[in-house]
């Protein structure tokens, strides 16, 4: 019991000399200590007027259109997608091109020795003759019955998938530039409530500090002063690390191959309330979405080379002529100046090893499988949409529950101070209030631009992005 005893009193020996140097003072002795950063609602004005700005230059105002222009006007993921819709453009044409005549235009010399002849290499006439001559013919498709006018239907549908594609890349460059924006100004937004805690709390630590010195505070006060201290400075160098990360995505999206730091504005408008009822934007999703759309096509496309290749087996019937004079001839063998021919050819095909009907039934399934891509699609914007919902509502809550989170933490951190400069409570509770306060200030911004980056994903799961 005597060694119990003694090591309990060597234990509190310590704590009863700290509480011993520094007793409770009076509020008229105790220095004030400062304020407790409370950003605004409205913390996009404060980012962009504190975002860092280039050397040696202003930094650019940037609303979120501009950027959303900017970026359709610049990202070379755009510029593909219009250059494939342009070439697809004269893929319809290659297509329709059987569909028209051919003509084609000749002119031959020859010099051959007298009546000889071809012995070897060729089933054409055998016989050579000097000579010269020119002419032309031409040939013109009558009838494939149907194939070669499904094939150009094919690519027509093929076109308007590649338009649809281009306008669903446009969509998700504009979404992209959204989130990049959001996330910027919510960077910056944390920046500023970092550099606030430094600020206050340096202050604070200056002031622990000096009444240390004065025998007013143990040591132990300072001790978690300086914590605190360099906690909200790990935050500051946490919070400018994310800010130029974020500023370097969203000068990615826009298409620059260089850094530009940007003054972010955002709009101050007042933000409404999401949608009541997912259903009628699940059917507009159906029925604007350009993904789905171009899938669609694409499976209806696959529909007509499937049944063009099926045509294959069909007959074709060509007409055909050629026209041509010889003016330098040897008369012996050639009675006119003027040759010519017109005809019809039919060609059907017999037998060739089951090709075409392979080709029909391979095409077949590929526009099966094209159709079952189309109903996942339609089942995966059902399920988006109600998610993207879903979440825009729990973010919409989250504004008003943080903003009261952050009015009970600036209440709580006020009382801390005061109980801390009457001396009733260790800097312990006052650090945790500092700690609650930033925390609370941090998510309060982090929930008002998470909900306006919801409501521009919902817009674009519906395909209503601007």
């Amino acid at each position: 019991m005597k060694r119990l005893g003694m090591a309990i009193t060597i234990v509190l020996l310590p704590v009863l000399a700290a509480r011993a140097q520094s007793p409770p003072q009076s509020p008229r002795i105790m220095a004030e200590l400062p304020s407790a950063p409370v950003p605004s609602l409205n913390l996009s004005a404060q980012a962009a007027q504190n975002a860092p700005a280039p050397s040696g230059s202003q930094a650019q105002q940037l609303t979120r259109a501009q950027a959303e222009q900017m970026a359709l006007k610049n990202n070379p993921r755009v510029s593909v997608s219009q250059l494939l819709a342009l070439a697809q453009h004269q893929v319809v044409r290659e297509a329709r091109s059987a569909d028209l005549p051919t003509a084609n235009g000749a002119a031959t010399a020859e010099r051959a020795l007298e009546a000889s002849r071809i012995s070897a290499g060729s089933l054409t006439a055998s016989r050579l003759f000097t000579h010269a001559g020119a002419g032309g013919n031409f040939t013109q498709l009558i009838t494939d019955f149907g194939r070669t006018h499904n094939l150009v239907l094919t690519q027509k549908l093929e076109e308007k998938a590649t338009n649809a594609n281009a306008l669903a890349t446009r969509e998700e460059i504009v979404l992209a530039v959204d989130q990049a924006f959001y996330d910027a100004l919510t960077a910056q937004a944390v920046l500023q409530v970092a550099k606030q805690t430094v600020s206050t709390r340096q202050a604070t630590e200056t002031q622990v500090n000096q009444m240390t010195q004065n025998k007013l505070k143990s040591t132990l006060d300072l001790a978690f002063a300086d914590v605190n201290l360099s906690q909200s400075q790990l935050l500051q160098l946490d919070a400018q690390n994310n800010a130029d990360a974020t500023m370097a995505s969203l000068d990615t999206v826009l298409g620059l191959d260089h850094e530009v730091t940007y003054q972010l504005i955002d709009d101050t408008a007042g933000i409404d309330g999401p949608p009541a009822d997912y259903d009628p934007l699940i059917q507009t999703a159906l029925a604007q979405r350009p993904d789905l759309q171009s899938l669609g096509f694409g499976e209806q496309s696959a529909q007509k080379f499937a049944r063009a290749q099926w045509d294959q087996m069909l007959p074709s019937i060509t007409a055909a002529g050629t026209v041509g004079t010889v003016p330098i001839r040897v008369d012996q063998y050639y009675t006119d100046n003027w040759w010519g021919a017109i005809g019809v050819n039919m060609n059907i095909p017999i037998f060739n090893g089951f090709l075409y009907s392979s080709e029909a039934k391979e095409a077949a399934y590929r526009a099966q499988a094209d159709a079952e891509r189309t109903r996942n699609l339609r089942d995966q914007i059902v399920r988006d949409v109600r998610t993207v919902w879903l979440q825009a509502n729990t973010a919409y809550q989250r504004i008003a529950v943080t903003a009261q989170l952050l009015k009970e933490a600036n209440l709580g951190l006020q009382l801390a101070q005061t109980r801390y400069q009457l001396g009733l409570s260790s800097i312990v509770e006052l650090s945790q209030a500092q700690l609650q306060q930033t925390s609370a200030a941090i998510d309060n911004t982090n929930a008002q631009y998470q909900y306006r980056l919801a409501l521009a994903t919902l817009n674009y799961q519906i395909g209503a992005t601007p």
